[in-house]
């Protein structure tokens, strides 16, 4: 089954970043990917964070790209944080907007490189010690995108429209309906597939599993239980996000009181029946995660 027909879901909507700035692959493109020059800020309660935290450790690149933690809750004005405001002054003049995370940084010039998680992500690619680990493999790049767009409109979006307070009965069951639809086609496509793309790990992977992290630990704290249910019906779907939780490049940068900190710090809606529903016991599968890491 091709996955490429998943892409009939409309892209997410991504708030526009202030540095778009990317890794090229020589010295004349500014900046190119030389071991120890660049850094990661980020905050793994945040699902861009979480997802390049997972990157990251995939390709293996703990000396080669260091990364700074932030905390869950953002301590700066605007939702940002105040270990980043130096960066974010020293990269645009005068600049007074929020110091948001994630963040690529230069270290040789002190500056921001880019914001933009999607570009961040890729460029991880180009920082990759050897071997066969790649997040975009040459060929697969529309199918991983696909999955992109599912996650964003047909999971995230869907879900939040599901749960929100005030919102007209109709219209939440639609998004409900777009969400268990969305939800279904994954679940034919993991039905005796290891994984999304090409039978290996791919940053379709890492988007697919962030999404259910967020599904499961925030979204479902706004839907009725009967909705959460039939969401955790889909089985092949919460055993694959089940056996990555206990990769120990996924599960162990999973803070799960961090996710809840920031879910409660940012949150104006109701909590719902569904909040007494877990669907996986991901704090579990994550010490799986970190005992493996450690043998």
């Amino acid at each position: 089954m091709s996955i490429t027909s998943l892409a009939a879901v409309p892209s997410a909507h991504r708030t526009a970043p202030v540095f778009r700035g990317r890794i090229g692959s020589d010295a004349r493109s500014g900046h190119y990917a030389v071991p120890h020059r660049y850094r990661l800020h980020l905050s793994t309660a945040c699902p861009d964070g979480l997802r390049l935290a997972v990157g990251h450790s995939l390709l293996g690149l703990d000396t080669r790209c260091p990364v700074t933690l932030l905390p869950a809750v953002p301590d700066g004005p605007g939702g940002g944080h105040a270990a980043l405001r130096p960066l974010y002054e020293a990269s645009a003049h005068r600049y007074t907007g929020p110091a948001l995370a994630p963040v690529l940084s230069d270290d040789w010039s002190g500056r921001i490189v880019s914001t933009h998680t999607p570009d961040i992500l890729r460029d991880l690619d180009r920082f990759r010690p050897g071997g066969d680990a790649r997040l975009y493999p040459s060929g697969l790049e529309s199918v991983i995108e696909a999955v992109e767009r599912m996650c964003g409109e047909g999971v995230e979006e869907a879900a939040q429209r599901a749960g929100r307070a005030g919102a007209d009965p109709a219209e939440r069951a639609a998004a409900l309906d777009i969400l268990l639809d969305t939800l279904g086609r994954l679940e034919r496509r993991l039905s005796g597939e290891e994984y999304l793309a090409d039978g290996r790990l791919t940053a379709a992977d890492i988007e697919l599993w962030v999404t259910l992290v967020q599904l499961d630990t925030v979204h479902r704290c706004h839907l009725d239980a009967s909705a959460v249910h039939r969401i955790a019906g889909h089985r092949a779907l919460w055993a694959y996000a089940r056996r990555l939780a206990a990769h120990p490049a996924f599960g162990r940068h999973l803070d799960l009181d961090a996710i809840a900190r920031r879910h409660h710090g940012r949150c104006q809606g109701l909590e719902a029946a569904g909040a007494a529903v877990q669907i996986l016991d991901w704090a579990s599968h994550a010490a799986d995660a970190s005992d493996a890491s450690r043998r």
